[in-house]
């Protein structure tokens, strides 16, 4: 004798022939799980028909458009969700639709090119905040917070960089056209810390602003948005200036990776760098040396990926993943810093 499993439940027993008849009359699909009483065999409707040569044919409820007035109009194309605005109180329908026809809504919009790049990597950004959220949100994470870090860190880096110049008051910046292994130098002091740095500044003033101790993780999170802030100015940097002057393939392929994993990069290095700030500040007296690693950790990261995108992106690889494990190992283990600090 069979017994047809459904969520968990036990129905029967029955025999062979009767199990067949409930499949051909649709209340038994093929794929349902069956326990045989005698040996508590545990296999497939499927599989039981099949060993006694058993063929179901499933008797269809009438024509087509029978078929179709049973199942409804209403249920076909829901016009009375749609008329009576039920979808506006659908939060997850909304993000739905607004990340999937974002990119289309925006052909409607005459804007000059810079703008298209910024739209684009303004939507791109987007679907890592909603990533990020989903990962790595606590209850201290706010909507305000997190808006006012990404555009607030844009103009804080364009006010920086571009207005007052930084990169002038770094001496480094000049090794990174020497041969390797000086160019290291340049990239990791030059590059790395100035940039990094600038990351991080949105951290320290969340942190010192904080009516309350932050969670590693909270700041692990605005650490990602500030970083993916910094990806967005950056990538519209190199879109409208260095990628114009490559060939059609290789502007297209920069293109897309200033959109997506070099902005995830920036993320990944400045979390780090929030994980950091955040235990400085549960455990002051060690605040020299979590500062110091806050910001020495992101720049070795960035400084050799710039050294060796250049000449090896199979070393790049890989030593992006080290900073996403890095990151993932200094989360899973945040109560062994918590213990050796405290003691």
């Amino acid at each position: 004798m069979l017994y047809i499993i459904r969520n968990s439940r036990d129905y029967g027993p029955y025999d062979e022939s009767q199990v067949l008849a409930y499949v051909n009359g649709g209340s038994v699909v093929m794929q349902d799980t069956v326990r045989i009483a005698d040996t508590g065999e545990m296999t497939t409707v499927r599989e039981v028909l099949k060993r006694n040569g058993m063929k179901p044919r499933v008797v269809h409820e009438g024509s087509l458009g029978q078929q179709l007035r049973k199942i409804g109009s209403d249920l076909i194309f829901p016009k009375d969700a749609l008329t009576k605005r039920q979808w506006m109180n659908d939060k997850t329908l909304l993000v739905l639709a607004l990340v999937g026809l974002f990119p289309t809504c925006m052909l409607l919009l005459p804007m000059p090119e810079i703008g298209v790049f910024y739209v684009m990597a303004l939507y791109f950004s987007c679907i890592w905040g909603l990533f990020f959220y989903y990962l790595f949100k606590t209850p201290q994470v706010t909507l305000k917070t997190t808006i006012s870090v990404f555009f607030l860190t844009q103009l804080f880096v364009f006010v920086v960089w571009d207005v007052f110049g930084l990169v002038r008051f770094n001496p480094f910046y000049s090794l990174t056209a020497s041969p390797f292994p000086i160019d290291l130098l340049g990239f990791v002091f030059g590059v790395g810390v100035t940039e990094e740095f600038g990351k991080m500044v949105p951290l320290l003033i969340i942190n010192r602003k904080s009516k309350e101790p932050l969670y590693p993780r909270t700041l692990v999170f605005y650490g990602l948005m500030s970083g993916i802030a910094f990806g967005v100015f950056e990538g519209v940097q190199y879109q409208v200036t260095f990628n114009t002057q490559l060939d059609y393939t290789s502007a297209f392929y920069s293109n897309i990776a200033r959109l997506t994993s070099l902005p995830f990069l920036h993320a990944i290095w400045c979390a780090i760098a929030g994980y950091f700030v955040a235990f400085a500040n549960l455990y002051p007296k060690y605040r020299r040396s979590l500062y110091f690693l806050a910001l020495a950790i992101p720049a070795v990261f960035h400084g050799l990926y710039d050294t060796f995108c250049q000449s090896s992106i199979f070393i790049a690889l890989i030593l992006s993943f080290l900073g996403v494990f890095v990151l993932m190992t200094y989360l899973k283990r945040g109560g062994d810093y918590q213990h050796r600090l405290r003691s």
